[in-house]
């Protein structure tokens, strides 16, 4: 296995292919970015991906505390450098989706990051996981934007939107343009925040039947109600009919048209104890 030789230390690391790095050095977007996570003067806030430190720069002399984590061993290196004599700031190096954001900050948190977009879904819905980020601002790519934040019934929802909608508010906040990153990539991009909702729709114990069995269902999507739910929990006709009729749903409806709070529904009638019902 080659390994590259480390950057001079007046030279910034080159973008890897492999990484799928698009540096972000537009700095109206960068502000932007960190405008979006709020006050954070006595937060801690974890940033996925900080790549040359240009967010992380403005995150650090906003915030308490940065934990930075950066999967690329040449940029790692040159940010401890930028860094070393921050003592708020902390670089992991590591992949992402392979560290526990919560232990990682030590305590509550807020999250930032331009993420790669090859790996953006996991990284999102790792995220999610318990106790989840008072705050999160990504930078992704526009399309997958609008899927995280699409209403029940346009075009663009699908399982992404039902599954985060069900436990955060996703917004929407500006779109991006290929030539704010360098390199440029091939596809714009978009702001999104993610806040946890005060009330979900699932309970904990049930998110991750919920996540599959809205993933099995738009599998589906094209088919009526009923027969996502016989072939989805394995029912017959008469029980599927009678656990949508239960859930006070239209048996011909489709899941583009549902809620999340209606999915839940279906979920619990299908999956939860008793006692929890």
């Amino acid at each position: 296995m080659r390994h590259r030789s480390p950057a001079p230390p007046n030279r910034l690391p080159a973008p890897r292919k492999r990484f799928g790095q698009h540096f972000l050095t537009d700095t109206r977007v960068l502000d932007a970015i960190a405008d979006a996570l709020g006050d954070v003067s006595e937060k801690i806030v974890v940033e996925i991906g900080p790549g040359r430190g240009a967010l992380t720069d403005r995150l650090v002399a906003r915030a308490a505390r940065v934990v930075a984590i950066e999967v690329d061993r040449d940029l790692v290196q040159h940010l401890r450098a930028r860094y070393a004599d921050r003592p708020n700031v902390e670089i992991v190096e590591g992949d992402v989706l392979t560290r526990n954001l919560a232990e990682l900050a030590g305590g509550p948190y807020v999250l930032a990051g331009n993420v790669p977009y090859y790996i953006t879904t996991p990284i999102i819905f790792h995220a999610l996981a318990l106790p989840r980020p008072d705050k999160a601002v990504y930078l992704v790519q526009k399309e997958v934007a609008e899927r995280m934040a699409a209403p029940p019934g346009d075009k663009t929802y699908g399982a992404l939107s039902v599954n985060l909608q069900a436990v955060v508010d996703v917004e929407y906040l500006r779109k991006v343009l290929p030539g704010a990153f360098n390199p440029p990539p091939a596809v714009d991009s978009a702001v999104v925040r993610v806040t946890p909702k005060p009330a979900s729709a699932i309970e904990p114990e049930l998110e991750e039947r919920y996540r599959s069995f809205v993933l099995a269902a738009f599998g589906l999507r094209r088919k009526q109600l009923v027969r996502v739910i016989r072939t989805v929990a394995s029912l017959d006709a008469e029980r599927a009919q009678e656990v949508v009729a239960g859930c006070g749903l239209d048996p011909m409806a489709r899941p583009e048209t549902l809620t999340p709070a209606e999915f839940a529904r279906l979920v619990r009638a299908l999956y939860a104890a008793p006692s929890s019902r």
